[in-house]
């Protein structure tokens, strides 16, 4: 364990943590991802899928995009909430389909690898059977 600033302990399997916290607020909101049948994943996958796309149109207001528009200013604090929002729907979204955080970094690691192997050859032809490994 470490301590921050405010002398909070913080574990240093920070992934793992924030997992068990996810896990702890979808159980209180009346969700056990690890009891979910097929169609209640589907449910819950889709659920979490709107959630992150309505979250996205928020990092996205927090943005000024509209190129037509002076009055725009960007809301750096609210993009950071909103990255957090995301990410809390993200982590549901693999709880759903039963990954832990040892499997979101395994998986995650790979896929880099995939990421950067594409990189090095270029990345001129898409070929979907290079991440089945992940």
């Amino acid at each position: 364990m470490e301590r921050n600033n405010n002398f909070d302990v913080i574990p240093l399997d920070r992934l793992s943590h924030i997992w068990e916290l996810q896990d702890a607020l979808n159980r209180r909101i009346g969700l056990d991802t690890s009891t979910l049948d097929e169609q209640q994943k589907i449910h819950w996958l889709l659920n979490y899928c709107r959630a992150m796309s309505q979250e996205i149109a928020e990092l996205t207001d927090s943005v000024p995009w509209k190129w037509w528009a002076k009055y725009q200013k960007f809301d750096q604090q609210n993009a950071k909430v909103e990255i957090v929002d995301l990410f809390h729907f993200l982590i549901s979204a693999a709880q759903v389909m039963g990954m832990s955080a040892d499997d979101l970094y395994a998986a995650y690691v790979k896929k880099n690898q995939v990421n950067h192997a594409r990189q090095d050859s270029g990345y001129a032809v898409k070929d979907a059977s290079d991440s089945r490994h992940v």
